[in-house]
């Protein structure tokens, strides 16, 4: 763990010293692309432990595989970290919050600035669609298939409160994932949407449970998750002005590179390139600035207000 913080530390350096944006729209990115457009929702997919020359490519995959090849693939993207809490904070704060001796376990409260507070600042909404959350606004520990260490909200003050167990007005943005269509039909989506797959839909488990199945199976239950419940949102008249970014927590838990492994992520959307293929070097903090660069929320949490622009995705 502790040579996962040194390489976070070392690639922010290298960032700084590529001179990186400081958050400006009209900044661009170290490939060729427009200015990063204003969009009305941003949604972030985030998937579990696996590399990318797992999934790119995969048989298992034919959904994911088409989503990268018709749009946008950041081929040299890569996360922070091992085990899992410490990447989706990054997703969320911009730092990896947790120790090397905590990891998953860490208990929390997280109080510094995080996309919550970065959009409440910016009058944005947000809601965490988080399949098989027992309700609305919960903030309490694993019920399974709902881990809570894939809800980084459920850690923040702004969410849970000053001792992070007495929910705040926040917390009701935390939602089933049911509620996704819901407001579709309603024309009720909000700035941002965070959605993630229980444990068994994610490629985290098998798709009954458990680990023992052939890698092949959880991918492909993964894939058939998307196919079954993102490809509508993809499809719906309130996707029209928006981005879509689908990625993966870590890598494989045996690949350490650049910290947490490379990782597949994927971006779609009507101003996104189709059939882009980026080599340029990213992580998680990247995929955070996107969202506020995209929604105009000058905020950047943590490493975000340093993080290479994902810009040369766009038209």
């Amino acid at each position: 763990m502790r040579l996962a913080h040194i390489t976070l530390v070392f690639s922010l350096l290298v960032f700084a010293a590529a001179g990186c944006g400081s958050g400006s729209l009209s900044n661009s990115g170290m490939g060729a692309g427009g200015a990063i457009p204003t969009a009305d929702h941003v949604f972030l997919v985030v998937l579990e432990n696996h590399s990318f020359s797992q999934v790119i490519g995969s048989s298992a995959m034919p959904y994911l595989n088409s989503l990268a090849s018709q749009n946008s693939l950041a081929a040299n993207y890569f996360a922070n970290t091992h085990p899992s809490l410490g990447n989706y904070f990054v997703l969320t704060t911009g730092l990896e919050e947790t120790n090397p001796i905590e990891g998953d376990s860490f208990p929390g409260p997280v109080s510094g600035d995080n996309v919550v507070r970065a959009l409440a600042g910016a009058g944005k909404t947000w809601k965490a669609y988080m399949e098989s959350i027992p309700s609305a606004g919960y903030i309490g520990g694993d019920v399974q298939p709902y881990l809570k260490h894939h809800d980084p909200f459920a850690y923040f003050t702004d969410v849970a409160g000053s001792d992070g167990q007495h929910a705040t007005a926040q917390a009701v943005n935390i939602v089933p994932f049911t509620q996704l269509s819901a407001d579709m039909a309603a024309n009720a989506l909000p700035n941002f949407g965070f959605i993630a797959p229980n444990v068994d839909d994610d490629a985290h488990d098998c798709p009954t449970g458990g680990s023992l199945c052939p890698d092949s199976a959880k991918l492909s239950a993964a894939d058939n998750w998307l196919k079954n419940n993102i490809d509508p949102l993809i499809k719906s008249p309130a996707f029209a002005n928006s981005v879509l970014i689908i990625t993966f927590d870590e890598g494989n838990i045996t690949d350490l590179a650049n910290g947490g492994g490379q990782v597949a992520t994927v971006l779609v959307g009507s101003h996104v390139k189709a059939g882009f293929r980026s080599s340029t070097l990213f992580q998680h903090q990247s995929t955070l600035r996107l969202i506020l660069d995209l929604l105009q929320v000058n905020d950047k949490p943590g490493a975000a207000a340093s993080a290479a622009s994902m810009s040369e995705f766009f038209q």
